[in-house]
């Protein structure tokens, strides 16, 4: 049986834990007291300062100061930086452009537009008209004589070197040569290859119905005769013979099975049952019984150094949610018996 492992009622402290205790004590009324009680003083005096003094003097004194200052730097910038251009911009650039502008449309509409117009009629058309009529006349009686002449020159090279040596060769060479060489190609065919051909195919008849057929036949029947005969009873008796052995490998195994059982299986399950796990069991009881008395003499040593825990209320040692025990309750010893074989 476990030992109880809740701890003693009164909650002792252990002589480590007073003596640093004692120490701590002092130190936190000498120094941080003091301190605490300092930076107190000093956060309410600022709280109080703030809401009654700089609070105020914010308001009533550098908001509107600071507005005025706002409103009076504005107003330099606009008087720097803006208006001047934006008059310069309306009361002069824009009526010394619309002055140009119209000194612009003027100058077009009474000086250029009119002489444009008098250079047109007087001068750029007639001049036109007569570089047309000169172009007209020399494309008529000079250029086209002329590329008539050399049209007709490139012709006849063109004939001379490219055409007709092609011509005659085609006519007087090439034609002759291919006419012989179609009538031989006929002559060969009618004479040699025709009659070659037909004796191929004669020979390839011959063969194949006095030599082939006959042959395949013979081999067919044969080959039927040998499946029939031969193949079909030896695969019976070969199909006969495997179903044989396959019983008889059965029952083997299954008469070694048996003997392995008797001669093993048996006993070392007896053994097991009989032997080994009560054995395991006590084994099981020794190890839970040692760990206890660990757990045990860690605890009190704890007690002995440090001084007991707190002791928990009542009501953290009640019975949890769905349990029939305690929650500090140790669980009971339990000690599994080996059941016996009929």
């Amino acid at each position: 049986m476990e030992t109880d492992k809740r701890p003693p009622a009164g909650g002792g402290d252990g002589c480590l834990v007073g003596a640093i205790r004692i120490p701590v004590k002092i130190v936190a009324v000498l120094v941080v007291l003091p301190v605490r009680v300092v930076w107190e003083l000093l956060v309410a005096g600022g709280r109080a300062v703030h809401r009654h003094v700089l609070g105020p003097l914010y308001v009533h004194v550098l908001e509107p100061l600071l507005r005025a200052l706002g409103w009076l730097l504005t107003t330099l910038f606009k008087l720097v930086f803006v208006w001047p251009w934006v008059g310069l911009w309306r009361y002069v650039l824009i009526p010394i452009g619309q002055g140009l502008a119209w000194l612009c449309r003027g100058a077009y509409e009474h000086l250029l537009a009119p002489a444009g117009r008098f250079l047109g009629a007087y001068v750029l058309r007639p001049l036109g008209e007569a570089l047309a009529w000169l172009c007209r006349g020399g494309m008529r009686y000079l250029l086209a004589p002329l590329a008539k002449g050399v049209g007709w020159i490139a012709w006849a090279l063109g004939m001379t070197l490219f055409v007709w040596p092609w011509v005659g060769l085609w006519r007087y060479v090439l034609a002759p040569v291919g006419r012989g060489i179609v009538w031989l190609a006929a002559v060969f065919h009618r004479y040699v290859l025709r009659p070659v051909g037909l004796g191929l195919v004669w020979l390839a008849v011959a063969v194949f119905r006095y030599l082939l057929r006959p042959v395949g036949l013979g081999v067919a029947w044969l080959a039927v005769a040998l499946y029939r005969y031969v193949l079909a009873p030896v695969g019976q008796v070969l199909v006969w013979a495997w179903h044989v052995a396959g019983r008889i490998v059965g029952a083997l195994w299954r008469g070694l099975k048996r003997v392995g059982w008797v001669l093993v299986g048996w006993p070392a399950s007896r053994v097991y049952r009989h032997v080994l796990t009560p054995v395991g069991h006590a084994v099981r009881e020794v190890s839970r019984t040692g760990r206890a008395a660990v757990r045990e003499a860690r605890a009190t040593v704890r007690r002995a150094l440090f001084g007991a825990p707190p002791v928990e209320p009542s009501r953290s040692r009640a019975r949890t949610l769905g349990s029939t025990t305690a929650a500090h309750a140790a669980p009971a010893d339990e000690i599994s018996l080996p059941r016996r074989q009929g």
